[in-house]
């Protein structure tokens, strides 16, 4: 289980869409999918660990939402959602993921790598 791209390069500043697309076929409830962006430094497997217990907020953690710069909504069978992004002025690599229970781990992560 993946994202299509693992690895997305940007610009400090620059603009950039994110589209997914659940193209599984198991109800939202049992395979939701949704794209995280988080800020640099973010322990990806950490925020997941946490989200387990925000199904009434789609896996999005209220408490953590300082840590998130950008998400989809949770997406189920054939649904997508986009998300425009203003890219951090900032170098450096930030991680995205998954935060439906147990995808992280299941390999739907990856990095945004801000360069110059």
């Amino acid at each position: 289980m993946k994202f299509g791209l693992t690895r997305l390069e940007v610009s400090p500043g620059e603009t950039f869409v994110v589209i997914l697309k659940n193209i599984g076929r198991q109800p939202k409830e049992a395979m939701g999918h949704n794209w995280v962006l988080l800020k640099k430094g973010v322990d990806g497997r950490a925020y997941c660990q946490a989200a387990v217990k925000a199904k009434d907020t789609e896996y999005l953690p209220p408490e953590l939402g300082s840590q998130v710069l950008a998400a989809t909504k949770m997406l189920g069978p054939g649904e997508f959602d986009r998300v425009e992004i203003t890219a951090p002025a900032e170098l450096g690599s930030y991680p995205y993921v998954c935060s439906f229970p147990a995808h992280y781990e299941l390999g739907m992560k990856g990095v945004l790598a801000v360069t110059p």
